[in-house]
């Protein structure tokens, strides 16, 4: 969904904008206003969730960085609604909170979830309700959750992914885009990949929970890489050039200055991983890591005696 659009503001609109903007379509679409009006229930629901977004700085930030397609793959609808209290900000509006469960048929408007639990598990489906009772509700089915298994690799370049899941006895294949820049703990949704519904409703969604394997080289901090490179003591003092191998491959000889320290780090810029789908890389940083002998033969011994001769 383009919630700035839904939301009919831009994209630099203030919270106060924002929350302008929410109430007056609150107030034309709130169902109460629109008892058994489908599209009514729809754009409500549409505005209800692009404010949850947007109205959370860390949500809002995540959305601008990814993009609507990317935001959809890594949050689901707790994620959206967790801490939003649908409720109280309809309340500042003047609408009852018990008049909105009521009323709206969302029964699972809570703090800490979503106000669309039941709408979500229904899909839209509750049936009608005329002078014959109401109609037989279409449960939708199961949502799944499995864990996959990606490598840096796939982080800095994206890759597509083919998985073997068992449901119900049954084994299935399953192919997922695994964007870049993804981020260790999200998930990936994949709508109707669940399972199906007992009663002819829409099937679940998968939902694919990331973790990134360790790297036998670098390791991830941020959109940042890095890259430990040993050195003896005799280069720290001096000064010495050393060879670094990108993620990709590509290889750089990096200055190493006379005198450096023990966990310095040098930074190689723009061969990180990428901030998300498209985004700018991090960097590559080298981490120098000076080798200090465990064991010293004769020769070795006298050179460092002598060392200490002249306060080194």
């Amino acid at each position: 969904m383009e919630y700035y659009a839904i939301l009919g503001v831009a994209k630099t609109a203030t919270a106060n904008e924002m929350k302008k903007a929410y109430r007056k379509l609150a107030l034309k679409y709130h169902p109460d206003k629109n008892p058994d009006n489908a599209e009514a229930e729809k754009k409500f629901k549409e505005i209800s969730e692009a404010y949850a977004v947007l109205s959370d700085p860390e949500k809002r930030k995540q959305y601008d960085t990814f993009g609507s397609t990317g935001f959809q793959q890594r949050f689901s609808q707790d994620d959206i609604f967790r801490g939003f209290d649908l409720n109280d900000i309809l309340g500042q509006f003047g609408f009852g909170g018990s008049s909105f469960r009521a009323n709206s048929g969302f029964q699972g408007a809570r703090r800490g979830g979503s106000p669309f639990e039941s709408f979500f598990s229904h899909s839209g489906a509750r049936g009608g309700c005329g002078g014959g009772g109401c109609g037989t509700q279409q449960m939708k089915g199961q949502d799944l959750t499995f864990e996959l298994a990606i490598s840096l690799e796939d982080v800095l370049s994206g890759a597509e992914k083919s998985i073997s899941l068992r449901n119900g006895g049954r084994p299935r294949n399953v192919t997922v885009k695994v964007p870049q820049g993804m981020e260790a703990g999200k998930r990936l949704r994949l709508t109707g990949k669940g399972s199906p519904s007992s009663s002819g409703g829409p099937a679940g969604d998968l939902y694919l929970k990331v973790n990134i394997e360790p790297h036998e080289r670098f390791r991830r901090s941020g959109d940042d890489l890095v890259l430990e490179n040993r050195i003896p003591f005799s280069q720290a003092c001096l000064g010495t050039t050393v060879t670094v191998e990108t993620l990709e491959g590509k290889k750089f000889n990096v200055k190493v200055p006379a005198g450096v320290q023990q966990e310095a780090k040098l930074r190689i810029k723009g061969y990180g991983l990428p901030c998300g789908p498209g985004g700018n890389r991090g960097d590559l940083l080298v981490k120098i890591a000076i080798q200090i002998p465990k064991e010293l033969n004769k020769e070795q011994e006298e050179l460092i005696k002598s060392l200490g001769d002249v306060s080194l």
